[in-house]
């Protein structure tokens, strides 16, 4: 796990000493090793490439970066994991490809050598890189299946000429001095309206986010060719012959090869089904031992460490306790907060345990992120086939009628001094004018705020460019990509796609490399994908929120009981906690007016949320000041505006 940044085009001693600052702000990405090429003509055209190194695989110098091969002269910088990347290399080997390392950055070298630009679809893993060929002196940037790594980059003029940077965060992109500090209208909606920046867009007007499953090739001309290599699988619910036999078999090999390192390797376990399914193979599949980690808490009401050490110890598992007290909380909130790279109402949790591993001296850490996606563990799966069914009898064109009947109610409640209720029946109005459109229901069910509302909150802002909070194009795909599907595995789809790919893994990427912690997720991994969605619906999510496909495979039948508990997942206190000792330091954040104004928030509507929260009123999550509080604070700590 590594951090990468580079340019390609022109590359004068300018852009080399930019793409330097991008590579120094992501020392925390990889604080064992670093290194910088340059490769340029005499016009000064050509790639600069620099890499920050976590050592996990081959700690040896032959596995730093960036890597050249000897036989073909490419050069890559290269940020993630190759899972199996072993059977890859006998295959290469078989085939006359010498190494000479124990890297698996340098099959992929070798890969390209041997099989080119398709090379990816050999992959198996969470990766993003950039591959110099200087015999067709281009750039060949890649970024895995599921976009478990971030890929950033933005196409600058620097001083009469043009060069295409990139960045493992946005930060380091902001870091290079090259791009504006100009807010994106587009990403701001996006944000208010899912407590995330969904890509390509990001909150930087300039940068776009490279999307999952695609390779960017790039010329010293900045001639480009996009290709994506993969999407979500498609699945009409009805299943395949020996689906399941396949599943059970590739789930135990992404867990066996997702615990290949050369460092130590822990679990973030929190007692529920997805990290237990995930220890328990683990178990099954290694020799070793297994540490697991766990967090708890003073509030008795988010507490689960009981659960989980009774797991810990049933499975035979190394366990750590981890406590966290509101004080550590409030202690930390300066580091976490800065560890956030694009505004997000999450990331908390990620960061705290992440952290706390780290202290432990493990170096990997696998979690069980994705089973509530890819199995049906949340509420969406039941929720939204009855909102559809519902919504379905009110005639399309209500929904103009119905929208501006949620603004008229958002600028009245704010009249008065009150907001609306901004929970689900809150969202009544919104529901009825989606026709039952299955992704139109979707985003509502996670938006934070009401249409109407929404509108007071940011003036429209945005509003061209995004269907359903989401950007035009990213709508039109996961229409296109979910019809034909199931109703149960377009949900899904939407899950692993907006819920998944844009908020979990992308902070939990953040937040663990801010403390230097690889973080794999086996479940994420594109085969298992793949495998979930050749079983049937009824054998995959029946009964709806039990996910017993995922415990029968990995569990057997593992005391099913201690399971039967309402899901609450990985949740802090934060909301008593900002009632308590944060609510002088949101507060403030949250009426400075003038700040609101020059992100293009409306003062009055974010004050108004702020005094409906802190009075503790009903259908007022925390979530709906975090989201602003978070938000502003990036924009503050960066200086970015609109």
């Amino acid at each position: 796990m590594c951090g990468i940044s580079g340019a390609i085009g022109y590359v004068g001693d300018n852009v080399v000493e930019s793409v330097r600052r991008a590579h120094d702000a992501m020392f925390h990405r990889g604080p064992d090793g670093d290194g910088l090429i340059v490769e340029r003509d005499r016009s000064s055209r050509g790639v600069v490439l620099a890499h920050r190194r976590l050592a996990i695989i081959d700690l040896s110098p032959a596995g730093h970066q960036p890597m050249v091969d000897a036989e073909s002269g490419c050069t890559i910088v290269f940020n993630g994991e190759i899972y199996g990347f072993q059977a890859l290399r006998a295959e290469l080997e078989s085939a006359g490809q010498r190494f000479r390392s124990r890297s698996d950055t340098e099959v992929i070298l070798k890969a390209y050598a041997a099989w080119g630009d398709r090379c990816v679809e050999r992959f198996q893993g969470m990766f993003a890189f950039a591959l110099w060929d200087p015999r067709r002196r281009r750039v060949l940037l890649a970024r895995d299946h599921l976009g478990i790594k971030p890929l950033y980059l933005a196409r600058v003029g620097v001083n009469g000429a043009q060069s295409l940077i990139f960045a493992s965060e946005l930060r380091a992109m902001l870091a290079t001095g090259l791009v504006s500090r100009r807010a994106d209208p587009v990403a701001l909606g996006s944000f208010a309206w899912n407590g995330f920046v969904v890509g390509p867009s990001t909150m930087v007007k300039e940068v776009r986010l490279v999307p999952a499953g695609t390779t960017i090739a790039v010329d010293v001309d900045l001639r480009s060719e996009e290709r994506r290599f993969w999407q979500l699988p498609m699945s009409t619910g009805q299943g395949q012959p020996g689906a399941m036999e396949t599943f059970r078999e590739t789930l135990d090999e992404s867990v066996r090869r997702h615990l290949v390192a050369d460092v130590p390797v822990g679990l973030f376990f929190s007692g529920g089904v997805d990290s237990t399914s995930v220890a328990a193979i683990a178990k099954r599949v290694c020799k070793g031992s297994i540490k697991t980690f766990n967090v708890s808490f003073d509030e008795a009401a988010f507490d689960e460490s009981g659960y989980a050490r009774q797991l810990a110890r049933t499975l035979g598992t190394e366990h750590h306790d981890i406590r966290v007290t509101q004080q550590d909380f409030v202690d930390a909130l300066p580091k976490l907060l800065a560890s956030i790279d694009q505004p997000t109402f999450d990331a908390m949790n990620t960061f705290l345990v992440s952290r706390a591993v780290k202290d432990a001296g493990i170096t990997v850490a696998l979690a069980g992120t994705g089973g509530d996606e890819i199995f049906g563990g949340y509420r969406s799966f039941r929720d939204l086939p009855l909102a559809s069914r519902v919504s379905q009898h009110v005639p399309r064109a209500a929904g103009p009628l119905v929208d501006r009947a949620g603004r008229a109610i958002a600028r009245a409640a704010l009249a008065t001094g009150h907001v609306p209720p901004q929970t689900r029946w809150g969202k009544a109005l919104d529901v009825l004018g989606t026709g039952g459109d299955l992704l139109a229901l979707y985003q509502l069910s996670y938006s934070l705020f009401t249409r109407g509302f929404l509108g007071e909150l940011v003036n429209g802002m945005g509003a061209a460019g995004l269907a359903h909070g989401l950007p035009v194009e990213r709508a039109r795909e996961l229409e296109l990509l979910s019809r034909g599907s199931s109703t149960l595995h377009a949900i899904s789809q939407f899950e692993i796609s907006c819920f998944l790919g844009e908020r979990l893994l992308r902070d939990t990427d953040a937040a663990s490399m801010a403390v230097s912690l690889e973080v794999r997720v086996p479940l994420v991994d594109h085969t298992v994908v793949a495998a979930a969605a050749a079983l049937p619906d009824e054998t995959r999510f029946a009964p709806l929120g039990r996910k017993l496909a995922l415990r029968h495979t990995a569990m057997g039948r593992l005391e099913e009981q201690l399971f039967e508990r309402p899901k609450s997942g990985f949740v802090l206190p934060i909301e008593r906690w900002m009632r308590q000792r944060l609510r002088e330091r949101v507060g403030a954040t949250l009426l400075d007016a003038p700040r609101c104004s020059d992100l293009g928030l409306d003062p009055k509507a974010v004050a108004a949320l702020w005094r409906e929260v802190a009075a503790g009123r009903p259908g007022f999550y925390f979530t709906r000041v975090w989201a602003p509080f978070v938000l502003l604070e990036w924009a503050r700590e960066h200086r970015v505006h609109l």
